[in-house]
């Protein structure tokens, strides 16, 4: 299979996810909306206005289909400030009144958090466009009255949308959690329908007085001029359709995060040729041609993972092919996103590098640890492919043990580039956490000598830098995280190799056959080696 085969047949498994998703989404709706004719009937309707209702129903969901096919990513994405876009807009001004061309004044990522900022705002378009459509096309099959009064349930409808986009922006719903564990996909749709109610409900509650608030700014022939008893049936009327829409909204980003988020096989049908020559193309290809923090290189680090961890792939054998080209393939696209996690927290600590006599003024700046929080909340954006790259490295060099018939793990060094990568990132992820490393004997280290403090200063080049660590906040829980899947990475190598390693710790070749020789990313060399013989003895947590 070539690569560019390899490649177009893998940018296919996008499209149609992208496409089975509008079509569960249609299948949804339509349900939904029949449901809604079913128990909530007016037989006053003509057949004609029934169908214009539908159909401006079903256009407004896919505005909004659209709307989240623009702003949905597997990991948060910068997005240009406010700033930014008039900085970038008075450039482009001043590049036009003086000649010449813009294109080479605006870099790639500015122009990526420019895209991400236009998708936004066009999102929160899209959430009061289709607001206004769908509650005019459910609402307005119980009001009596002419096209004013839709208008009038449109506003209504528009503010609901509005309220729905910032809170959906706010707390980053667009981002494509996977799951933990992959389950059918008929079951995960059904384990999402009662929160998909219950926060449907929330915010249709939530939307209503703003909705209702805001007809007191529209012209009068807008507005339901009527009695209690009508007005209090307009708003059941109202809240019952906003209600619908909410919830058929909620049912379609839920949809959307089922079918981009199962597991996809990268792997040649069976009968092919390349089952048995190179079954392993494919997903390589994936990995390496597909554009960074796209869905289609997540849907290819997952199943890499899956691959690795478990045995029911049968030729998961042809990693440890007797060149060993493929093995060091994939290794290094899984020490990558590990080496940058690293890269990127070293920035974040060292960018706050300080002599013990500045530490009083650095206590006294507000904003310092706001800019520790926001450099290492960078680092952590994407998450989900650092456990996944960890996992995987160390369920093959963990495997090599029984399944390198060649040796390949061995021979070409890979075997203590993991392990060196793996150590190093775990000391700077336990430096991001505020926790204490120190390269002191081994038997004088115990449960007393770690420590977690509020201030305290770490580099791993031996300068001070200042550390904030706040404990339950969203950077910790991230890091901590990240330390637990690095360490049950490591004592996953270390178990297989638990007597090689011993053997070698008394013979003093510990640091030899395990550790890499030169700086680490993080951390010293004898750091790393201080760390290993922790968890040889299993007392690293």
């Amino acid at each position: 299979m070539s690569s560019a085969s390899s490649a177009s047949s893998a940018h296919v498994v996008v499209k149609k996810r992208w496409l089975g998703f509008l079509i569960w989404q249609e299948v949804a709706s339509t349900v939904v909306y029949l449901l809604l004719s079913i128990f909530f009937p007016f037989p006053g309707r003509i057949p004609a206005a029934s169908v214009l209702s539908f159909l401006a129903f079903s256009l407004s969901l896919h505005l909004l289909s659209l709307s989240l096919f623009l702003l949905s990513s597997p990991c948060p994405e910068p997005s240009a400030s406010i700033a930014d876009l008039v900085a970038g807009l008075l450039r482009a001004c001043l590049r036009a009144v003086i000649g010449g061309t813009t294109n080479g004044d605006y870099s790639a990522d500015f122009r990526h958090r420019v895209y991400r900022t236009l998708s936004k705002c066009f999102f929160l378009f899209i959430c009061v466009l289709s607001g206004f459509l769908s509650t005019a096309a459910l609402c307005g099959r119980a009001e009596p009255g002419g096209g004013m009064k839709l208008v009038g349930l449109g506003i209504n409808g528009a503010m609901f949308g509005l309220v729905y986009g910032v809170h959906y922006l706010y707390h980053k719903r667009w981002i494509l959690t996977f799951p933990v564990i992959q389950r059918p996909f008929f079951y995960s749709l059904k384990m999402g329908l009662y929160s998909s109610l219950r926060e449907a409900l929330k915010l249709s509650t939530l939307a209503l007085i703003p909705s209702l608030l805001v007809t007191l700014f529209v012209p009068d022939q807008f507005r339901s001029r009527r009695s209690i008893g009508p007005f209090i049936l307009y708003l059941a009327n109202l809240y019952t359709g906003v209600s619908v829409i909410s919830f058929t909204w909620e049912l379609s980003t839920h949809l959307l995060l089922v079918v981009h988020t199962r597991r996809c096989h990268f792997a040649p049908s069976r009968g092919s040729a390349a089952v048995e020559t190179n079954p392993s193309e494919e997903l390589l290809e994936a990995l390496e041609q597909s554009s960074p923090r796209s869905l289609l290189k997540y849907l290819a680090y997952l199943d890499l993972c899956m691959v690795s961890e478990n045995n029911v792939e049968p030729w998961r054998a042809a990693f440890f092919e007797e060149t060993g080209e493929t093995y060091r393939r994939v290794i290094s696209l899984c020490l990558r996103p590990l080496e940058h996690l690293t890269s990127k927290l070293v920035e974040g600590l060292e960018g706050l590098a300080v002599d013990k006599s500045d530490l009083f003024s650095q206590q006294l700046n507000p904003l310092n640890g706001t800019n520790v929080d926001s450099n290492l909340h960078v680092a952590f954006n994407e998450f989900q492919l650092y456990s996944w790259s960890a996992r995987t490295i160390a369920a093959l060099t963990s495997r090599s043990y029984l399944e390198d018939r060649y040796g390949v793990a061995q021979l070409t060094g890979l075997n203590i580039a993991v392990l060196s990568t793996l150590l190093s990132t775990l000391l700077a992820v336990e430096a991001c956490m505020g926790k204490k490393t120190s390269s002191q004997a081994a038997h004088l280290m115990g449960p007393s000598s770690i420590g977690w403090v509020t201030l305290k200063t770490a580099r791993h080049d031996g300068a001070n830098v200042v550390t904030i660590k706040k404990r339950g906040g969203l950077l910790h829980a991230k890091a901590y995280s990240m330390a637990d899947i690095l360490r049950t990475s490591i004592y996953q190598i270390v178990s297989v190799f638990h007597a090689e390693m011993q053997a070698a710790a008394k013979s003093s070749g510990l640091e030899k056959n395990w550790v890499a020789l030169g700086k680490p990313l993080y951390g010293t060399r004898e750091a790393l080696i201080h760390k290993l013989l922790q968890f040889l003895e299993y007392r690293a947590y």
